[in-house]
């Protein structure tokens, strides 16, 4: 313990607790450490030592990207590098997204980064992308845009407004936990974006019996399929593009659109 020149990191630190309605009593506990000292590092009396840092980000499950902001404001240098999916070091992860996309085929699944710029899809995700402007194409494809411009999947969903819904709820969820400009971008520019002009005021509730969770309904070579959505992500990243990618299967909620994909992509 020494005595801080700063107290940013103390005031990250007060933030992302209170974030989490965390007593500096109940953090102390966590991180085996004491109220007083917690309370000392917060107003920026102490400045806590790196393992410190790292400790608290952790019971505060603060994200990967962020504890590299907390490291620097308390002095350190970063601890977790940030590098590309096509970069040289990553060809393992590459390698191991594409069997898992190709694995899950006929089913659609794709791979996002922090903003939802695709990094990889298979030919279930290709599919359904027919009759996308061909501007909204153009790398880097971006999930949310694709999904709720009004020239991409938009008017082909039935249930749009309810996975719109979803969609930036899900959006907003991140935001509250995580500061990033490029995020908020892309989420202010979906939200403006006009609903589409048939279609899409359908309800799944109406439509589907039971729904066990929110499907979307999208309209395809003439058929409506209805697909449960689910998100996984890897478990104690140590890269921050690593801890921001989010693999996104989609699951037929039926018989028939099960059955229908298996005839469209039948080689």
């Amino acid at each position: 313990m020494t005595t801080a020149t700063s107290a940013g990191v103390g005031e990250l630190l007060r933030e992302w607790r209170s974030r989490r309605r965390i007593s500096q009593l109940e953090l102390a506990l966590r991180a085996d450490s004491s109220s007083r000292h917690i309370s000392f590092i917060e107003t920026g009396r102490s400045r806590p030592s790196q393992e410190m840092v790292l400790r608290l980000a952790d019971h505060l499950e603060v994200p990967v990207r962020e504890r590299n902001a907390l490291l620097l404001a308390a002095g350190y240098a970063p601890q977790f590098p940030e590098r590309a999916v096509d970069d040289p070091s990553m060809e393992t992860l590459r390698e191991g997204m594409e069997r898992l996309l190709t694995g899950y085929e006929p089913y659609p699944a794709l791979v996002v980064n922090g903003t939802y710029e695709v990094q990889a899809a298979n030919r279930g995700i290709a599919m359904l992308l027919e009759g996308v402007a061909e501007h909204l194409l153009t790398p880097p494809l971006n999930a949310m845009r694709i999904t709720l411009h009004p020239e991409g999947l938009a008017p082909r969903i039935h249930n749009f407004l309810e996975w719109r819904g979803h969609l930036l709820d899900q959006m907003d969820r991140q935001l509250s936990v995580l500061r990033s400009p490029a995020l908020r971008a892309i989420h202010d520019e979906v939200m403006g974006y006009p609903l589409p002009e048939r279609g899409g005021r359908e309800s799944a509730t109406a439509r589907c019996h039971a729904p066990f969770a929110l499907p979307m309904m999208i309209e395809h070579g003439g058929r409506v399929l209805s697909f449960i959505s689910t998100i996984a992500t890897f478990n104690t990243p140590m890269d921050v593009t690593v801890s921001e990618l989010a693999i996104e299967t989609f699951l037929p909620a039926d018989r028939e659109t099960a059955a229908a994909l298996g005839e469209l992509l039948t080689p």
